[in-house]
């Protein structure tokens, strides 16, 4: 029999509800690791809506169900994850809730983080548990900055990523923006940007080519451009508009509180949440892919997940120019403008792939996922990591 698999705790956002890229590291790594997923709540309260009432039905559902259900219509389990749900109360403001949730995770949870060769947190809310377990190693995977995002507690988040930075054995952030903000809080870390899954994004190309061949004798009336992802207060508003003036403009993904003007404008197509699996022909259908975010503290940190993927479908990409885009300024468009925006739009809809950004893309073969986890894996074993 072979020695036993290194075993790995990850906190993050519930499993298989949407693609993260906690969750593509973890399915590559899940072959070499036994892997305990820690569905967790975030800092944000429920208000008296119907969405968030489902939500917290769901929530409280899948605290019922044991390991491995994970409490959502998600895929079979690989044999090497088991998902668990604990039972926590949401929100990290005040000091008892704190002490509350450190509690409840330490009963419900110190077995597997004491045999653990690492924990990932993607969120600093595990700060008080990582004081009652000191001797575990403990990764933070710092994918945002969360207290600049709309609707969150960003006062909580502070305090508990205060905490929690110094405890950490490691720190991994996924762009220059975050290392900065790490290190002004006088921590190394480790830069590791997102990947890409090739294998899901192949068949785009000539999907989409054999679209528009079917629709030569009867051209669109506009070009489609497309976004996906979530539809929130993000999005720059003037861009997205003036998109809608002159394209069809698609917004998939689940509407999380935007602008009223992007949630009730009739031109925008709004087709809410659709499974990952339908992105790729979502976006055959499209001809331009856009990324309309607008310059905003949340925005500079993040290191959008769509980008590399967008680039992977062959198809023109348009976007804002967020710090992380700008490094792969050679490979898309970068405007700012709303008009200019809706104007290079047409263009690139009118017009072949240009080979210049083509041949940008191809050094997109060492940015696959398998890559980034195999990167990840050496930084998350036991170490001496620079502090």
């Amino acid at each position: 029999m072979g020695a036993e698999l290194p075993r790995l705790v990850v906190f993050a956002d519930d499993w298989g509800r949407h693609p993260s890229s906690a969750q593509h590291l973890v399915r590559e790594l899940l072959p070499r690791w036994k892997v305990d997923w820690i569905n967790t709540v975030g800092t944000r309260r429920p208000s008296l809506t119907i969405a968030d009432a489902k939500k917290v039905a769901a929530k409280l559902a899948s605290w019922m169900k044991p390991a491995d259900e994970g409490g959502h219509a998600a895929p079979k389990l690989h044999p090497n994850l088991t998902v668990h749900s604990p039972a926590h109360w949401p929100g990290f403001g005040a000091g008892w809730e704190r002490s509350l949730n450190a509690r409840l995770f330490d009963r419900a949870l110190r077995p597997l983080l004491e045999r653990a060769e690492a924990v990932v947190a993607t969120a600093p809310i595990v700060a008080d548990l990582a004081a009652r377990i000191p001797e575990a190693n403990w990764i933070y995977y710092c994918v945002d900055d969360l207290a600049e995002w709309p609707g969150l507690d960003a006062e909580a988040l502070r305090a508990l990523e205060q905490d929690f930075v110094p405890r950490a054995q490691r720190i991994v952030v996924v762009s220059e923006h975050l290392r900065a903000r790490l290190q002004a809080m006088g921590r190394a870390s480790d830069v590791l940007t997102h990947g890409f899954d090739p294998a899901h994004w192949a068949g785009v190309a000539a999907a989409h080519a054999a679209r528009a061949a079917a629709d030569a004798g009867h051209a669109r009336e506009q070009p489609v451009a497309v976004f996906w992802g979530a539809v929130d207060a993000r999005l720059d508003v003037p861009i997205v508009l003036a998109l809608a003036e002159r394209c069809e403009l698609r917004l998939v993904g689940p509407l999380a509180d935007p602008d009223p003007r992007v949630a009730s404008d009739p031109r925008i197509v709004r087709t809410g949440a659709v499974p990952y699996a339908d992105l790729p022909r979502l976006a055959a259908e499209a001809d331009v892919l856009v990324m309309p975010y607008a310059d905003l503290p949340v925005t500079r940190a993040m290191q959008p997940l769509k980008l590399k993927e967008y680039l992977a479908t062959g198809l023109p990409v348009v976007a804002t120019a967020l710090p992380a885009n700008r490094a792969w300024a050679d490979a898309a468009d970068l405007v700012d403008e709303p008009a200019a925006f809706a104007t290079r739009v047409l263009e690139r809809a009118a017009a072949a792939l240009p080979a210049a950004q083509a041949r940008a893309r191809e050094r997109l073969a060492g940015e696959t996922w398998a890559e980034k986890a195999r990167q990840f894996e050496s930084w998350i074993r036991r170490s001496d990591p620079p502090r």
